[in-house]
């Protein structure tokens, strides 16, 4: 009786040895994921179309086996890119990205209304991209659509609404120029006009901004060459740092019968909720210990329950062992 005691406490224990062993190796793994910085994670983005647009790209990481990696352990893009929807401007492509490299946000004309700035948040808060790309493009039709005054029909005039304050700025600027000449400075005014909107609307953004965890520059991709051009942050970024509320998608968004909420606070709570409940995989944000504790904290992963089933085997165990083999040995 005594040997077969031995015998079954010997095969628990082992078990949770091993447990606590693959956790351990799952957070140093974790935190071996490489953190580009911002000037990093834009470098990389250059150097991937100056491949693209000398016709020797490398089609990185684009196969099966990376499909299957990014879905076993999770996704960590380097950068958070806000594109206009054009088939012509396929972002990974443009950029000789990879699957898992970039994380995208496409809309007609690249504006930023209340789902598109909430899923940058969403990039640079939760998954923790270091940078921020607001990329428009040339022959845009929807900037054309407002500088021209075309007739549009359905749900496109709200969603083009947010392009006329940067069609006006162009006209302000330019004031010589006939529309069609003044579409290029339209596009241009229109990233300007979007990073503004974000910055304008997302406290959370903003902080990042302000703390150096994040890098916010816009550009203009060239529909005929496939080059890139880099615009740099927004030239009047300092007044955009200023910014103290929530903006006017907030206030909208309660209704309008509500003050916005202070900077710094959850503009909906439920919002919140969904981030954390999309990916258990995600990272917080780049250099923020304490928001990936709270994480931890408030949603314990796969490595918690693994850990609490192997200290269960080792309680069974010991506890196997107080109850039968005292009384055994006293027996003896």
């Amino acid at each position: 009786m005594p040997s077969r005691i031995f015998a079954r406490i010997a095969r628990c224990l082992p078990v949770a040895c091993l447990v606590l062993t693959l956790h351990g190796t799952a957070q140093a793994d974790e935190a071996s994921v490489a953190r580009p910085m911002p000037d990093e994670a834009l470098r990389t983005l250059r150097d991937g179309n100056d491949r693209f647009t000398a016709g020797t790209p490398g089609h990185p990481r684009q196969d099966v086996a990376r499909a299957a990696a990014t879905a076993r352990d999770g996704q960590f893009p380097l950068a958070t890119v806000l594109s206009c929807s054009d088939s012509r401007v396929p972002v990974e492509i443009v950029f000789d990205a990879g699957i898992g490299d970039l994380f995208v946000v496409r809309v007609a004309g690249n504006v930023a209304d209340v789902d598109e700035i909430g899923s940058i948040e969403y990039g640079v808060g939760h998954l923790g991209t270091p940078l921020l790309v607001v990329l428009g493009h040339s022959k845009c039709g929807a900037v054309t659509a407002v500088v021209t005054d075309a007739e549009v029909h359905g749900l496109i005039p709200p969603l083009v609404e947010n392009i006329r304050p940067a069609a006006a700025a162009a006209r302000q600027a330019f004031p010589d120029l006939a529309a069609a000449d003044l579409v290029p400075e339209a596009i241009r005014a229109n990233v300007w006009q979007t990073i503004d909107d974000i910055c304008h609307n997302s406290p959370a953004t903003r902080e990042l901004l302000a703390a150096g965890k994040l890098m916010i520059v816009g550009a203009v991709y060239d529909l005929e060459t496939g080059s890139v051009n880099w615009l740099g942050p927004h030239p009047d970024q300092g007044r955009l740092l200023r910014y103290d509320d929530a903006g006017p998608l907030a206030y909208a968004a309660h209704g309008g019968d509500a003050a916005p909420p202070a900077a710094g606070e959850q503009a909906s709570g439920e919002h919140a909720t969904d981030e954390q409940a999309t990916d258990e995989h995600a990272e917080p944000a780049h250099g923020a210990p304490e928001a990936h504790a709270a994480q931890q904290g408030s949603n314990p992963g796969a490595g918690f329950w693994l850990v609490a089933v192997g200290i269960g085997l080792a309680n069974f165990g010991l506890g196997f062992a107080v109850k039968h083999l005292l009384p055994a040995f006293k027996r003896g």
